[in-house]
């Protein structure tokens, strides 16, 4: 799958990450959708014609991995959970082709517009320091030292933008999650987030997921590493998501670790 997936990115007019700073959309709006990695060859095909693929130092598949903090007691998750407004996520995001990691923070308000504000991040993941703890005192209502790794998600993504400058879609794929004790994959869902400045009426990938008849499905990897890694916390509102999941990965068991770690 992932040769022919190459070979359809390779059809694609390349964008630099250069080109798409004007697509940061660091204040957007988004949609979320989980497809199965079969249909992802489809969409990409019906993508060529309106959409550029971002290629980084010759690359068109990228790498990812985010490290999650939380409170002891999964504060953050259970705001997602419970449908708390204005809740934040906050997390270390290494960019592996570059090598590049940034400490990140997400608020996403009442009106679902995302925010995301972001700092540079020495390679050694050091967030204990007097900028970072600023940093996140700043732009969270948290006290930087109740914070803790509880999980770290890692992805492969596509990144393509319309030729228009106006809307941005990330195909993440091969999505797992670990903490110290165990690691899930779920190696056959594609998780698709369409991004769009705010007020802009664009729909276009919207379109083509629609002739795929993929509705929107509300996700965040990190609540779902989470549920997935850690049974016992309150996950009744993921629960369908969950079972979609499991549906495309028969081998998929909840708090148990797969057979071979990342």
């Amino acid at each position: 799958m992932i040769n022919q997936v190459l070979e359809i990115l390779k059809s694609f007019q390349p964008i630099s990450l250069k080109e798409i700073e004007c697509v940061k959309l660091m204040t957007r709006t988004d949609e979320k959708y989980l497809c199965p990695v079969h249909q992802l060859n489809n969409l990409l095909n019906k993508a060529q014609a309106d959409f550029q693929v971002l290629e980084n130092l010759g690359k068109r598949l990228l790498g990812y991995e985010s490290l999650y903090l939380d409170t002891s007691d999964h504060r953050m998750y259970l705001d997602h959970h419970n449908g708390k407004l204005n809740r934040y996520k906050i997390r270390i995001r290494d960019y592996k082709t570059t090598g590049e990691s940034f400490l990140e923070i997400k608020k996403k308000d009442s009106h679902r517009n995302t925010a995301k504000t972001r700092i540079p991040l020495l390679t050694d993941r050091n967030y204990h320091t007097i900028e970072m703890h600023n940093f996140i005192a700043a732009n969270t209502p948290y006290d930087p030292t109740s914070l803790e790794p509880q999980l770290t998600s890692s992805f492969s993504r596509i990144t393509l933008v319309n030729n228009e400058l106006l809307e941005r879609v990330t195909l993440d794929i091969f999505p797992s999650w670990r903490n110290g004790q165990k690691t899930i994959s779920a190696p056959n869902v594609v998780i698709i987030e369409v991004k769009s400045a705010k007020n802009s009426s664009t729909q276009g990938f919207g379109n083509l997921l629609r002739e795929e008849r993929i509705l929107p499905k509300r996700l965040s990897k990190y609540c779902i590493g989470t549920a997935l890694l850690y049974p016992e916390i309150k996950q009744n509102r993921f629960k369908a998501k969950l079972l979609y999941l499991k549906k495309l990965n028969k081998n998929l068991v909840y708090g148990a670790p797969v057979a071979e770690p990342i």
